[in-house]
């Protein structure tokens, strides 16, 4: 029953053009604006903190992203969780650095005082420092090799009352009961600056376009970007991260129902 929900995601996600309310950084700000229209979502980048409540509102679904975190940026990521949990529109948090600046788990838990955080998107990196995990990082990346990776995963799910999603090279989505690994990707993907941030914009898309199951749509959101990146490599032959970047992205817009279900390297465990 999970995979027909998964394979019907993207579909739904381009009839309802879901208005996704996006807080990130100024590093890959146009890259998420970008990719989530060509997935078929409108995105909005209201970073005041004078509007962001008012605003949020409006949304279908919150992306936060705390990776050039200012002053600005988490008074309005504040009112945007206020915002999302009053009005129950799903909220993606991407925590990244948190693994690398201990003061960024601070304002993570000042967050979940302000309402509830419904997918916790990041690297395996981040995803442990936030479960209490050692780790290894090198700033924003993550350097672990995960083979602990699905418990760590599964128990921050249960901790938290969300649905954990990490990315890698096997990414690990979960609920804490039910855990999906997707096998798609590409090596390239590390290559742009940017490219988990996309991911968790993309997620943010989908989930604001079935919020009855965000499990399926953060599944098919990590399925969207893993078949994407495999398609861009093959036009790029691999070698050039500038036009793997357009390919990507052009990769995304030409996605439908039946690729997915063709492509998909999905495995529950």
């Amino acid at each position: 029953m999970l995979e027909k929900q998964i394979y019907s995601q993207l579909s739904n996600l381009r009839s309802k053009t879901p208005l996704v309310e996006a807080i990130t950084n100024y590093v890959t700000i146009n890259d998420c604006a970008n990719i989530l229209l060509s997935i078929g979502a409108s995105p909005a980048m209201c970073e005041s903190a004078d509007e962001a409540y008012d605003f949020t509102k409006l949304a279908n679904a919150v992306y936060l992203n705390i990776g050039t975190l200012t002053k600005e940026q988490e008074l309005a990521m504040l009112q945007a969780v206020k915002a999302a949990d009053e009005l129950n529109i799903p909220l993606v948090l991407d925590p990244v650095g948190c693994a690398a600046i201990p003061r960024r788990i601070g304002f993570i838990d000042k967050l979940r005082s302000f309402g509830k955080v419904d997918i916790i998107k990041g690297n395996l990196g981040e995803i442990k420092s936030l479960a209490g995990v050692e780790t290894k990082v090198r700033g924003v990346d993550s350097l672990d090799k995960g083979e602990d990776g699905v418990e760590v995963c599964q128990q921050l799910a249960k901790d938290w009352k969300c649905i954990v999603a990490a990315s890698g090279k096997i990414d690990i989505i979960t609920d804490g009961e039910t855990t999906a690994l997707v096998h798609n990707g590409d090596d390239m993907l590390t290559k742009v600056t940017g490219a988990g941030c996309m991911l968790g914009a993309l997620t943010a898309g989908f989930c604001g376009a079935n919020k009855e199951n965000l499990l399926a749509s953060c599944i098919a959101s990590f399925l969207s970007m893993g078949i994407a990146g495999e398609h861009a490599a093959q036009h790029n032959r691999g070698c050039y991260p500038g036009s793997f970047r357009v390919f990507l992205i052009d990769e995304i817009y030409k996605l439908n129902d039946t690729i997915l279900r063709d492509k998909s390297k999905i495995e529950f465990v």
